[in-house]
């Protein structure tokens, strides 16, 4: 939850104080997963957001990699007729870029 919005549950800021104060109890030496294991304990609701979901169907739609061209490239590396084209290589970056770029605007 960001500062300054409403909770999406009713009852999260009722349990929100008692995790507080539970994570601040746990000792130094132990705190993360202290905190963690009491806070699971106390129940404290926790929701992704529109877009954590969105980017999770996302990378389940699309695979890892596609393993016919990596073959392809390692058998083109092995016989030394890969060449690579640095102009569209740089044209791809900058590609990534900008739509990096126009998600952090938008």
């Amino acid at each position: 939850m960001k500062i300054g919005q409403k909770p999406e549950l009713p009852g999260a800021i009722a349990q929100s104080a008692p995790a507080k104060q539970a994570k601040t109890a746990a000792p130094a030496a132990g705190g993360v997963a202290e905190g963690v294991a009491s806070a699971s304990a106390a129940g404290v609701p926790v929701t992704f957001s529109t877009a954590a979901r969105a980017l999770e169907q996302t990378s389940r739609n699309q695979g890892d990699f596609d393993a016919g061209k990596v073959k392809a490239i390692r058998t083109a590396i092995e016989n030394g007729s890969f060449k690579v084209d640095a102009e569209v290589i740089a044209d791809k970056m900058l590609a990534n870029t900008q739509e990096l770029l126009s998600r952090v605007k938008g």
